[in-house]
């Protein structure tokens, strides 16, 4: 069985930064990449709002920078998903691709978060040309334009009136008739003149063209009708799921699956077991941060190995 120092479970601004940052601590450090090589970055045409990039980057190739800067410095980088986890007892073990187990002395865990879709053909086609999952990354690019928000809870409501700030519309569409997001959020949103809200209204269908976005198709259940909203941007926000199932036997994590970590740093309830990025943060999902929160998990990790060699 293989004996890794550090083994580094994902392949986002978490998991690269904490490569880089291990391996000029000079530790033995293995990253397997997972479902998304790159993470969910990689979905994302072009980014503006990452220092370090004055012009804006392409979410592919800014993750392709990380893993060179993590492979010049001597991390091995394979491709690979953590399938089970062994974390009852010294070394720790991590099975890959359900057949081969590896052995380490310090994990950390970056496995990200999943945007929730709708489960549409038309989400999945547009994807990054008009859909997107997080306002905060994408809402620049259209300012001026008319976008939709799906959702009822706070962060739709959030993210709705974020848009607004920038854009000429901004449709809440809510399958309810009622709100689901707190009375202080709600109230932003019923107080800002160009967000208008769909109650009781589904997504049937994204509508584009070869540019992106164009429209939306929505079934009106109020009145058992058909409507078309012309639109350039399509934000869902229905909420994450952190990819933390294959570690919850081991790692303690809240109701939502974020896994916990113990006060600033991204100590988790498993002695030499660290989490970073997406997969423990439910508020933030920026790449800055996971990137943040990368160097101080292997900065916690080179120190609890060396207290613990």
């Amino acid at each position: 069985m293989e004996k890794i120092q550090l083994l580094i479970l994902g392949s986002g601004p978490a998991g690269y930064t904490a490569a880089i940052y291990a391996c000029r601590a000079g530790i033995q450090t293995v990253v397997y990449e997972g479902l998304v090589p790159g993470g969910q970055l990689t979905q994302t045409t072009d980014i503006e709002n990452f220092p370090g990039y004055p012009n804006g980057v392409n979410g592919f190739q800014m993750m392709e920078d990380f893993k060179a800067q993590a492979q010049r410095f001597g991390a091995q980088v394979r491709y690979g998903l953590a399938t089970r986890t062994d974390f009852s007892a010294r070394p720790l073990r991590v099975e890959i691709d359900g057949a081969d187990w590896v052995e380490a002395t310090a994990v950390i865990i970056a496995t990200g978060a999943s945007a929730k879709y709708l489960g549409l053909p038309s989400e999945e086609k547009f994807k990054g040309s008009g859909v997107s999952a997080c306002a905060t990354c994408d809402g620049f690019f259209y300012k001026g334009k008319d976008v939709a928000v799906v959702g009822g809870g706070d962060t739709a409501c959030e993210e709705a009136t974020y848009l607004a700030g920038m854009c000429r519309k901004v449709y809440l569409i809510v399958r309810r008739d009622v709100l689901r997001a707190s009375k202080a959020m709600q109230e932003r949103v019923f107080n800002t003149p160009n967000i208008e809200v769909l109650w009781r209204h589904r997504t049937r269908e994204i509508l584009g063209d070869a540019n992106g976005v164009t429209g939306v198709s929505l079934d009106n259940d109020a009145e058992g009708t058909v409507v078309t909203k012309d639109i350039d941007g399509f934000f869902l926000a229905i909420g994450h799921h952190p990819n933390s199932e294959v570690f919850q036997p081991w790692v303690e994590v809240d109701e939502q699956g974020y896994i916990i970590t113990e006060g600033k740093s991204c100590r988790t309830n498993v002695p030499g077991v660290f989490a970073a990025g997406d997969v423990q943060d439910p508020t933030y999902r920026q790449a800055v941060n996971a990137a943040a929160a990368g160097c101080r998990a292997a900065m916690d990790a080179e120190r609890w190995m060396a207290e613990n060699a």
